[in-house]
């Protein structure tokens, strides 16, 4: 996988999450926007996850292995993302305390249990999608790629001097 083809999957998973956890916000809320770290149509661990199992699934012999991976990595991306938010930023952007087998409110069970369900599906039915859809643009995405990169730097750059900002003013 080239750097160019990791940099698509990073950027068409990070906004398919974006998506599903909208959808999903509306579903259990009724509210369709859900905040998330970046001010833009970006969750960047739906991003990493399916970057590392892709990385990772050609080494795998079967498919416990794979399952169990598909579990661990989303995971793992999920306790990292929510450790690094609160140490950063002071502020959790979700909260797993209220739910059973919980680990200091990053993750649960039943999300990762879900995490691995969901990433059997993108590994299974929609990469081969995103294969296709990458390969077809693959022309256009040589130009496009570039932009959508300064794009998601300057989002990333805004969204950490307002968190930051956010983060001082708020009393202690």
């Amino acid at each position: 996988m080239t750097l160019a083809e990791s940099f698509f999957y990073f950027l068409a998973y990070s906004l398919l999450g974006w998506v599903l956890e909208n959808v999903y916000s509306y579903v259990t809320t009724g509210v369709f926007w859900k905040e998330g770290f970046l001010k833009g149509p970006y969750k960047p661990m739906y991003g990493f996850a399916p970057l590392l199992l892709l990385l990772l699934a050609g080494t795998v012999r079967n498919w416990i292995s794979l399952l169990v991976l598909c579990i661990v990595i989303p995971t793992a991306v999920e306790y990292l993302s929510g450790y690094l938010l609160l140490g950063l930023f002071g502020r959790r952007f979700w909260n797993y305390s209220g739910h059973r087998f919980q680990l200091h409110g990053h993750i649960c069970l039943r999300f990762s249990l879900y995490w691995g369900l969901l990433s059997v599906m993108v590994l299974r039915f929609v990469h081969p999608y995103m294969e296709r859809i990458y390969n077809g643009l693959k022309p256009a995405w040589d130009i496009a790629g570039p932009i959508l990169l300064l794009l998601l730097l300057a989002d990333l750059t805004w969204t950490f001097k307002v968190r930051r900002s956010e983060w001082k003013q708020s009393p202690v």
